[in-house]
């Protein structure tokens, strides 16, 4: 059979694999139902599903989604999920039915979720997006995306949902974690390192997964920083802003693209045949999978309204250049009728499926669609990912406030130390959104890293996770939670204050979260997204679904950091969240601010690394703070004819893009252009002298913007086009060099295709957007 036969071409074996299919069996390739639903796991004993049988039988089933999710939307927890092991187990009894009893035996394609770790349990569990922007280490970042594809293909998982390239424009918006900030060119580079981390050498390899890019497009730009809501902007801006990262991912070899639920001046992503067509295939010559989020289709009839049924909705989704449908709902239903009514062409449906065929054999599926469940045990988890883990979160956490030097503290002069708030102990807070269930002792909270830090590192291991010996507990660490993350109860404050006044040093960890979970009405049972009522409680107060009018602490927690200001001891405060918070009195009050988003499962270690000066802070905001809600949008790339001020207050951020302190200090030299001028075609070298001026080792984040001075089109007053992270000795200086062509100068002009204008451009090279040194360069004509 040509379509086993390796030698063959990928192109050959996927022609003679269509010709032998019908018409529900070309369907069956499309749809992508509910993986979790498939399989029962009772006590161990692992077994299918009837309704995925008979599926399977019935023209089979090109796709699962989430078959090793675990969260409160699929039910599956920590009682009834599967291990490592057994989930490798149970995708081998999965593909062996899918091989075996249908007429073709073609294997399934299993996607799951894994922005930031596999989201199945035993998976690590990385920091969230905006905090592995905010390591500006792109290298960095690619090892942990090879370390994610380990993990999800020794399972037996080949497609991830990620990377999520959302360039966020208003961060009340809740799905602000899952992206890595508000910079296209920052977010393009990090977009190419996902996609080589994650599909490696070669996509058949056992250590690679095809990546989907998410969510295309302009998803972070949505009116009022709603999720899901409509988006005002024109060719030019999501040429130059939305679509740069995603083009940057394509030229990279992305396998897979997801289009975005919103819509753009009036047209939904999701049937948007300029982008999924004239942009993606033709422009840049994608030829990879599309494949929608969920619900989207339902979408068009029940939301968008440009579709009048689902017949409707599921005909026009496809003919716009979707292949296929997450939760196959729409296409399960409906396109085989559509065909034999004659309302598709079977040439539009046989172009989708030759794509699901071409990404199943560039994955070898065909060849080896089993995986070694002893392997799957042995690599996910393991003591090199959660390294890697721990080191991602410290390069990642910004020092956003240092008064007098108030950190690091010692491990032997800081007296007692209370650690106070509702993010103190609490795991799963720290985790993020898309994050599978997690038991305690995996988790080291902030409370866990200090007091093994003050123990003397005495640390035992249990389950992948360092945490204080019991019998070695710091009597010096003090706790109590305080209040929750939201609601109005007091009820803390009485011990929390207590215990404050026993210390000398107050660390009050403080921020929001995205934990789900199985309360009725806080969850779509559809989608996944949370659902926000009156009637639900929990603390969830951010990730997908929950978007906010405000960026102030929720609850009375501002409240507790006030009341425990008043005992004058000294005040650390440490956000966990996973968007930017703006508290005007914290910021003048608090003696020291970390702003450590969602740090992942090793955060409370590296959280106490930075804290006790193990690690001197290097990260750097990719997101502008601002001083109060009502200066957004604030992103620092606006345009200069953006306005002046408002009457309350000027257009500054309280904290810019680019800015993180360190406890030492760095002295930047003039920039030196290697000539003063150039043509459009050639390019120039700028350099710069980076010394470390102060008394410890750390690690500086260069950042190179470029201002247009004068241009036809309007332009930003500064945009970033270049940045890298150095390390240096106390005394040590580094030069550190840029090159500056036309990728760096160019805009989209007026006939919507790049443009580098003759005239000035300044070069601005420093530590973050606000404070930087500037050579001028000169375009000529050629």
């Amino acid at each position: 059979m040509t379509y086993k036969d390796k030698s063959k071409s990928v192109e050959e074996r996927v022609q003679h694999l269509l010709s032998l299919m019908t018409t529900e069996e070309k369907v069956g390739q499309l749809i992508q139902p509910f993986g979790w639903q498939t399989y029962i796991n009772d006590q161990g004993n692992i077994t299918l599903s009837e309704s995925f049988k008979e599926q399977v039988e019935n023209g089979g089933v090109g796709s699962l989604y989430g078959a090793l999710r675990a969260d409160p939307w699929t039910g599956v927890t920590l009682e009834n999920g599967l291990s490592a092991r057994d989930g490798a187990e149970a995708v081998n009894l999965i593909q062996r039915y899918a091989v075996e009893h249908s007429r073709l035996g073609i294997p399934i394609l299993i996607g799951e979720e894994c922005s930031h770790g596999h989201m199945a349990i035993d998976g690590t569990v990385y920091p969230v997006p905006l905090l592995l922007g905010s390591t500006w280490n792109v290298d960095l970042y690619r090892e942990m995306c090879q370390a994610v594809a380990r993990e999800t293909r020794a399972q037996g998982g080949a497609v991830t949902y990620s990377p999520v390239l959302d360039v966020v424009r208003d961060p009340r918006w809740g799905r602000t974690e899952e992206c890595f900030g508000e910079d296209p060119y920052l977010i393009g580079e990090l977009a190419v390192a996902s996609v080589e981390g994650l599909q490696g050498e070669s996509l058949d390899r056992e250590d690679a997964v095809a990546a989907t890019l998410k969510h295309f497009v302009g998803y972070g730009s949505s009116e009022g920083g709603r999720n899901a809501g409509p988006v005002h902007m024109g060719w030019r801006e999501l040429m130059e802003v939305d679509l740069y990262p995603f083009r940057k991912a394509v030229e990279a070899g992305a396998a897979s693209i997801m289009p975005a639920y919103n819509e753009i001046d009036g047209t939904p992503c999701t049937v948007n045949t300029e982008l999924l067509d004239h942009v993606l295939r033709k422009d840049w010559g994608f030829d990879g999978l599309v494949i929608t989020d969920c619900g989207a289709i339902n979408m068009l009839a029940g939301g968008h309204d440009v579709a009048a049924d689902g017949m409707d909705a599921s005909v026009q989704a496809i003919q716009a250049g979707i292949d296929m449908e997450m939760s196959g709902e729409m296409f399960g239903q409906y396109l085989v009728q559509a065909v034999s009514e004659g309302k598709l062409d079977v040439q539009v449906l046989d172009q989708a499926v030759c794509r699901v065929l071409a990404l199943k054999f560039k994955l070898g599926l065909f060849e080896q669609p089993y995986v070694d469940a002893d392997r799957a045990a042995e690599v996910i988890g393991s003591e090199q990912h959660i390294q890697l883990a721990r080191q991602l979160a410290a390069e990642g956490v910004v020092l956003l406030k240092n008064a007098e030097s108030a950190l690091p503290l010692s491990t032997t002069g800081a007296g007692r130390i209370a650690i106070i708030g509702p993010n103190a102990d609490h795991a799963y807070n720290q985790l993020g959104d898309y994050t599978s269930p997690q038991p305690k002792t995996k988790v080291a909270t902030v409370l866990d890293g200090i007091r093994c830090k003050l123990a003397g590192n005495e640390a035992v291991h249990v389950d992948g996770a360092s945490r204080a010996n019991p019998s070695s507990q710091p009597e010096q660490v003090l706790y109590a939670p305080g209040c929750r993350i939201k609601g109005d109860s007091r009820e803390g404050f009485e011990h929390a204050i207590e215990i404050a006044g026993r210390a000398d040093t107050v660390i009050m960890v403080v921020g929001g979260s995205s934990a789900r979970d199985f309360g009725e009405g806080t969850i779509d049972l559809k989608t996944g997204a949370s659902n926000v009522s009156d009637d639900s409680w929990n603390d969830m107060e951010c990730g997908e679904g929950i978007d906010r009018m405000t960026l102030g602490l929720a609850g009375v927690q501002l409240e507790l950091i006030q009341e425990i200001h008043k005992l004058g001891k000294k005040l650390i405060v440490v956000y966990i969240n996973g968007r930017p918070i703006t508290e005007p009195w914290v910021d003048e009050h608090a003696d020291a601010i970390l702003e450590a988003w969602y740090p992942g499962q090793e955060g409370g270690h590296a959280i106490a690394d930075i804290l006790f000066g193990d690690v001197n802070p290097s990260g750097k905001l990719t997101i502008s703070i601002p001083k109060h809600v009502g200066q957004l949008p604030i992103y620092y790339n606006g345009k200069r004819s953006r306005g002046k001020r408002y009457l309350e207050e000027d257009l500054e951020p309280r904290y810019p893009f680019g800015y993180g302190l360190s406890y030492t200090t760095f002295e930047y030299s003039e920039p030196k252009l290697s000539r003063a001028s150039m043509t459009a075609g050639e390019s120039v070298k700028v350099s710069v002298n980076v010394t470390n001026t102060g008394p410890c080792k750390g690690a500086e984040v260069v950042q190179m913007y470029v201002t247009d001075v004068i241009s036809l089109m309007t332009r930003p007053a500064k945009e970033l086009k270049g940045f890298a992270k150095v390390n240096l000795e106390p005394g040590e200086t580094q030069t550190v060099e840029f090159r500056i062509g036309a990728e760096q100068l160019q805009y989209i002009g007026r006939q919507l295709k790049p443009v580098v204008e003759p005239g000035q451009f300044h070069i601005h090279i420093g530590g973050n957007v606000k404070d930087t040194q500037m050579a001028e360069l000169t375009v000529k004509e050629a």
